[in-house]
């Protein structure tokens, strides 16, 4: 087996080993600890002696072996070797749990944790990343991510927290913090915040694939189908954002016969679906705006007066700054652009705005569709000094070149 499929196997089954373990002995550091371990073991064996016909079973036996190792190790403080030996006699074949996966990721998604080490725990418990992976995934270093993740495991151990599902009062609110984690990851892996690539496909990837395994779980759950159909119609474009040289293409520019026709068909059937079931929700509006561009053959096909209407309900429904600013552009191309600055003058006594390098850029698109090209040169270079995107950084420069034209001097 080459390597790659080695790793994409290990990823599958170390969620599922790590929920045993957790059932069997509600340990996180030590039990994420013994999975760990019982990975690298198999990384070697399995090449060698074969993927076993139970991989999960296998990971279990190893990890649940180790931990009860480690147990030992610590007669002194926990003088209970008996009883964990007893505990470490398990089943090869342990018995599926259809709620493992996502007793995890609320796990993960503890309220105790910050949301960088929800990010950092949900790749490594259930996304099955390593840390030099969630590290590149991040762009920060190996011993900051490992970092993150005992002090979180550390976290949910002080607080008490059990590996069982949340209380049905405690589970929406819980659910609420997963899928926002999820949608974090994915949108950290569509536009990088910073560094040099715009996209991080293993990001993006990994937050559908996640997504999916929580829909598999919830499939009446309106929000989450809206999630997993937001992303699919929003990564669908990502064949096409980017030039040969990596440079990035506004999505007006984007050549949209390289978007992923499956993915938008998956995810309009998906939106389509729940939308005639379940009650509106923030994604499920962001998924029918996506849908909306998608569906749009060219740019200037677009139906603005729709994208409006939807971000109207959006920013009643949830509100925030990233709404605001995508409103005032749908206002913009409904009704102008001189319309849309007044509504931008108006959004940036909100702090969040003030100084975004976002509502820079847009008011340079506005006065530059208003053909105030001086204005909006200096705008797009204020957004182009502010972003910490390379690709971004890059794009915005080239636009207040653009307008600024050739040089006369």
């Amino acid at each position: 087996m080459s390597k790659p499929d080695l790793n994409d196997l290990l990823r599958e089954h170390a969620p599922n080993a790590l929920a045993a373990l957790m059932r069997r002995y509600d340990d996180f550091d030590a039990c994420e600890d013994a999975v760990q371990e019982a990975l690298l073991a198999a990384a070697v064996q399995w090449p060698v002696e074969s993927v076993p016909d139970n991989p999960t079973g296998w990971l279990t036996m190893v990890a649940s072996r180790r931990w009860t190792d480690l147990w030992r190790n610590d007669v002194a403080r926990r003088r209970r070797e008996e009883v964990a030996a007893s505990l470490a006699v398990v089943d090869p074949e342990p018995p599926p749990s259809e709620d493992d996966t996502l007793t995890l990721l609320f796990l993960c998604c503890h309220p105790a944790l910050n949301r960088s080490s929800q990010v950092a725990l949900t790749l490594r418990a259930v996304g099955g990343l390593t840390t030099a992976e969630i590290a590149r995934a991040l762009l920060v270093s190996d011993t900051t991510v490992g970092q993150r993740i005992s002090r979180a495991k550390q976290r949910i151990k002080a607080s008490g927290a059990k590996f069982r599902m949340p209380s049905p009062e405690d589970r929406p609110a819980r659910l609420a913090a997963v899928m926002e984690v999820l949608y974090f990851i994915f949108n950290e892996g569509y536009t990088a915040s910073s560094g040099p690539a715009l996209n991080r496909v293993d990001l993006t990837a990994e937050a559908i694939r996640l997504t999916r395994q929580l829909h598999d779980r919830l499939p009446a759950d309106g929000e989450v189908a809206g999630l997993l159909a937001l992303m699919l119609l929003t990564d669908a474009r990502r064949p096409a954002r980017v030039g040969p040289d990596g440079a990035l293409i506004p999505l007006a520019e984007q050549d949209r016969g390289r978007w992923d026709g499956d993915a938008i068909a998956e995810g309009v059937a998906l939106l389509t679906r729940t939308l005639a079931t379940s009650s509106l929700g923030p994604y499920q509006l962001q998924a029918a705006i996506a849908a909306v561009h998608d569906e749009a053959r060219r740019a200037e096909d677009t139906d603005w007066r729709e994208i409006l209407g939807l971000y109207s309900l959006l920013d009643n429904l949830a509100p925030g700054p990233m709404v605001t600013l995508n409103r005032i552009v749908a206002i913009a191309m409904v009704h102008g652009p001189r319309v849309g600055l007044d509504h931008l003058d108006a959004a940036v006594a909100d702090p969040a705005l003030a100084g975004h390098y976002r509502t820079h850029a847009v008011r340079a698109h506005l006065l530059d569709l208003l053909g105030d090209a001086e204005a909006a040169r200096e705008h797009y270079e204020l957004a182009a000094r502010q972003t910490l995107s390379i690709p971004e950084q890059e794009y915005l420069f080239a636009r207040a070149a653009r307008i600024a034209g050739p040089d006369t001097t």
